[in-house]
């Protein structure tokens, strides 16, 4: 019997979990433009801490022969929040910027993880940059005719360098499938990808609350 393309399996069996962090209340509103300006800068703060955390992680795994093909300088995205957040926020973003208590715990598990384990870290990579690279765009989009911006305040989603995003994703599922895990560690890494999706779950939830909050 043919072994399933890792790719394959790894979208299979997590499909309810990305339907689950897709599909929630914060990021639907924002979506269907129920959201406000203060809705999208908080989403963008977080990211912020996230993509610190995982991209110090990329430069600890850069070397690893197994983390290495799936790096590329193409996907990095925190000089892109960075800017975002300048032009959102202020010169003085950075005295502004507070994480959730999701997103505390989402960077101390890529921290733990990412940077000693290159399952986990492929799983946490996987998971956000593929991610940005599809609904992303249809992210930037949005909130582009919703908000009038133009590339300032979205350069986030942008991927100057990456001129065909489905090629590029399907050379990075190409990668996936050439790395020769055996079905345990292919099952650690399943399970990782399910626990980055919940992080990302937990952290609309913890947006909904603080916005709740913020309201009152």
């Amino acid at each position: 019997m043919p072994v399933i393309p890792f790719s394959q399996e790894l979208r299979e069996r997590t499909r309810t979990s990305h339907s689950d962090s897709e599909g929630a209340d914060f990021m639907g509103d924002l979506m269907r433009g129920k959201g406000t300006v203060d809705d999208y800068i908080a989403l963008v703060v977080q990211h912020y801490f996230i993509y610190q955390a995982l991209e110090a992680a990329t430069e600890r795994m850069k070397n690893d022969p197994v983390a290495a093909p799936f790096i590329s300088d193409k996907l990095t995205r925190l000089p892109a929040i960075e800017e975002d957040l300048r032009f959102l926020i202020g010169e003085n973003w950075r005295e502004q910027v507070v994480p959730l208590p999701t997103t505390v715990a989402y960077v101390e598990r890529i921290r733990q993880v990412a940077s000693v384990w290159a399952g986990g870290f492929v799983a946490h990579h996987y998971t956000r940059y593929l991610g940005d690279l599809s609904g992303g765009q249809v992210i930037r989009t949005l909130m582009q005719r919703q908000f009038g911006f133009e590339t300032n305040g979205v350069g986030f989603y942008l991927f100057g360098d990456i001129a065909e995003p489905k090629r590029f994703k399907d050379t990075y599922r190409d990668q996936l499938d050439a790395v020769p895990w055996d079905e345990d560690e292919r099952t650690r890494v399943i399970d990782e990808v399910r626990a980055a999706y919940q992080f990302n779950t937990d952290l609309f939830v913890d947006l909904s609350r603080a916005k709740a909050t913020h309201v009152a």
